[in-house]
């Protein structure tokens, strides 16, 4: 039976841990300018509904680390939903390739795609989550703080696909998670439910900034408007400026507490300059751990196959 990477909900720890430890093997011969062929004339078809530079050049380049062949699918390329039925597309898709990366809106798109795909399936981003996304956010917290559980990660700002992604993980490792979000901007109510019921972390909903950031580990940020929220973005600005990770709010954290921001930033409205190029920021270092989990999770999934 395929497995799909849609969730971080779908995976236990082992299967996470597990992962992680294919990351490091992989990201090792990376730096050692060793070659990997480990899925050699394989190929994935990339559906993008929504552009990403990050997305299609990890996934890209990761796949051709991998000895594989990745075809980049613009939203002109498929109108998935729109113009062609989503069932329909990953019917076809499945005969062409081996793996579907999708990067879609509607996460009812993501999940329909998934059941009638005969091949695995991966999430790289929709409008609830961001799965890939939050398990290079972790893996590179690990490589910094030498563990990733037991740890205080402070989201500021909206609760979004990447509030999402950080609760669904709360659920299998145990973390102190503090999700700061204005009112009426709060993450899914649902997830969060679900995440509280496994008993494994501590989550926190709050709406301030300052109380958010004293004792964590690692400060999180995103956009305030994500794509298809642009009109909205000005209203937005206002609302969410008093949660900008700026060296004011900074100084009520530790001097150890590591800055991270999944990009792209809008500098000088979540983040600041200082800030996400200071001392305290692994933002790039999360960007480029996109890549090496992405490859491990990719890997894992053909093993199975």
């Amino acid at each position: 039976m395929k497995k799909d990477f849609i969730s971080i909900a779908d995976y236990s720890r082992d299967e996470i841990e597990a992962i992680f430890e294919l990351t490091g093997e992989l990201k090792a011969k990376v730096k050692k300018g060793e070659t990997h062929h480990i899925l050699p004339g394989r190929t994935m078809a990339m559906i993008f509904a929504k552009p990403s530079a990050r997305t299609r050049v990890s996934f890209e380049t990761g796949m051709y680390q991998l000895g594989g062949y990745a075809l980049y699918l613009s939203p002109n390329d498929i109108g998935i939903g729109k113009r062609e039925a989503v069932k329909d597309i990953a019917r076809v898709i499945s005969r062409y390739n081996d793996v579907i990366m999708a990067r879609l809106f509607a996460h009812s798109h993501m999940e329909e795609l998934a059941e009638y795909a005969t091949v695995p399936v991966i999430n790289g981003l929709t409008d609830y989550n961001h799965p890939c996304q939050i398990m290079a956010d972790i893996y590179t917290v690990k490589e910094h703080k030498g563990r990733h559980t037991d740890l205080k990660i402070t989201y500021i700002g909206d609760g979004n696909n990447i509030a999402n992604s950080w609760i669904n993980l709360a659920a299998k490792l145990p973390l102190h998670l503090v999700i700061c979000s204005p009112s009426g901007y709060e993450p899914d109510p649902s997830t969060l439910d679900y995440a509280r019921a496994q008993g494994i972390s501590n989550i926190e909903i709050t709406p301030e900034p300052v109380e958010a950031v004293k004792g964590a580990d690692v400060i999180y940020t995103d956009v305030w408007a994500s794509m298809g929220q642009e009109e909205e973005a000005a209203e937005r600005r206002k609302i969410f400026m008093p949660y900008q990770v700026n060296s004011a709010l900074m100084a009520h954290a530790d001097k150890d507490a590591l800055v991270m921001h999944c990009l792209p930033a809008h500098r000088g409205d979540e983040i600041t300059d200082e800030v996400i190029d200071g001392p305290q920021s692994i933002v790039f270092d999360e960007a480029e751990n996109r890549m090496h989990v992405q490859k491990a999770i990719i890997a894992t999934l053909m093993r199975n196959r």
